[in-house]
């Protein structure tokens, strides 16, 4: 299955609000759980249903409703009609390979956007499509299957944290992205700590499968930013977006989303020129070498020339040859052809062609 382009044919011809899923199903069933605060209160458990949710409508308090699995369409459809949102939007949540955006409506803001996790066991990057509905007091994240990198989010909730306890849905959709974006800065930490780790090697004696680690790290990063890339138009129209359903205190911090996205694009950049050098000293490390080859086997060729020469001369088949019954002619051939040898590496040394 390709990593950049995945399109099914069934996809095709599809409306825009038909509550069909179109993705990779990635869990056999979906998870639903509910987490719901104020400043005073906390209460955490897993449901069955959605309509289990409807009493939290009219509280006053925070909900965080949180759908792990994309592919009951029966269940999107409740969403739809118990949140009174538009089918669009759970249309677009069921497409898992929509770019990120943020659409306003006019009971709710939609956002989408990919979020990114590593297998610590096997250093796999793992990809999801992330979506989340803004209401006034309940907020729903939609995740392609159970687990994710929010646990950080879930214990500030649990350790009482002024901050997120106060605020509302705003605040607490800024956090998700928040670690989100956060964590595309650690992975990109991880890939470059690799990167680098390359340049020692190419300053000494690369080996020839270091091309591959070269072309294999390439991969990755270019993986990451076809994920990351879009993210910063998303954030960047969050930020300057006008709605009743976001406090003013909010968007300073949507403004450091903006900050931490450029931070990671910046990074992907900066590892991707890296890769690029580390490329070109392997090749021009490589050239070095095989200079440093071809010069020698210049050397040996043009050293043995001039020998051959003597031997060829003092080999003609003549009748009459002076140098043929004298008793040390041998000797003295041997003695010139090792003058002319050390002769010419001198002179070569001399030029600085050694």
């Amino acid at each position: 299955m390709p990593r950049f382009v995945k399109k099914h044919k069934h996809e095709i011809g599809l409306g825009p609000d038909d509550l069909k899923f179109r993705g990779e199903k990635k869990t056999d069933s979906v998870l639903l759980r509910v987490i719901d605060f104020d400043a005073e209160n906390k209460e955490e458990k897993v449901i069955q249903s959605i309509e289990e949710v409807v009493p939290y409508k009219k509280k006053p308090s925070v909900t965080w409703l949180n759908i792990d699995g994309l592919h009951d369409e029966a269940l999107m459809a409740d969403v739809s009609k118990h949140f009174d949102l538009e089918k669009l939007i759970l249309s677009n949540v069921m497409q898992t390979q929509a770019r990120p955006t943020v659409q306003e409506y006019d009971n709710c803001i939609y956002i989408s956007m990919k979020m990114l996790r590593q297998d610590e066991k096997t250093e796999k990057i793992h990809v999801e499509n992330l979506s989340l509905v803004i209401t006034e007091t309940i907020l729903i994240s939609f995740q392609e299957f159970r687990g994710d990198v929010f646990d950080p989010v879930r214990e500030r909730i649990r350790a009482q944290k002024k901050r997120i306890r106060n605020s509302g849905t705003d605040y607490l959709a800024f956090a998700l992205l928040d670690v989100v974006i956060d964590n595309y800065i650690y992975i990109i930490s991880l890939l470059g700590e690799k990167i680098e780790a390359l340049e020692e090697n190419l300053l000494q004696d690369p080996p020839q499968s270091i091309i591959d680690q070269i072309n294999t790290y390439k991969r990755e990063l270019n993986f990451l930013r076809k994920n990351i890339n879009p993210a910063k138009e998303m954030i960047l129209s969050l930020s300057k977006i006008e709605s009743d359903l976001i406090e003013d205190d909010t968007y300073i911090h949507f403004k450091e989303l903006l900050d931490n996205i450029n931070h990671a694009t910046e990074s992907s950049d900066s590892y991707r020129e890296i890769l690029s050098d580390q490329l070109n000293i392997y090749h021009t490390t490589i050239s070095s070498k095989l200079n440093d080859v071809m010069k020698f086997l210049t050397v040996f060729s043009v050293i043995f020339i001039p020998l051959t020469f003597i031997a060829g001369i003092y080999g003609t088949n003549f009748d009459v040859l002076p140098e043929l019954h004298y008793k040390y002619s041998y000797f003295i051939m041997l003695g010139v052809m090792v003058v002319v040898a050390l002769g010419m590496l001198k002179y070569f040394q001399k030029k600085k062609w050694l």
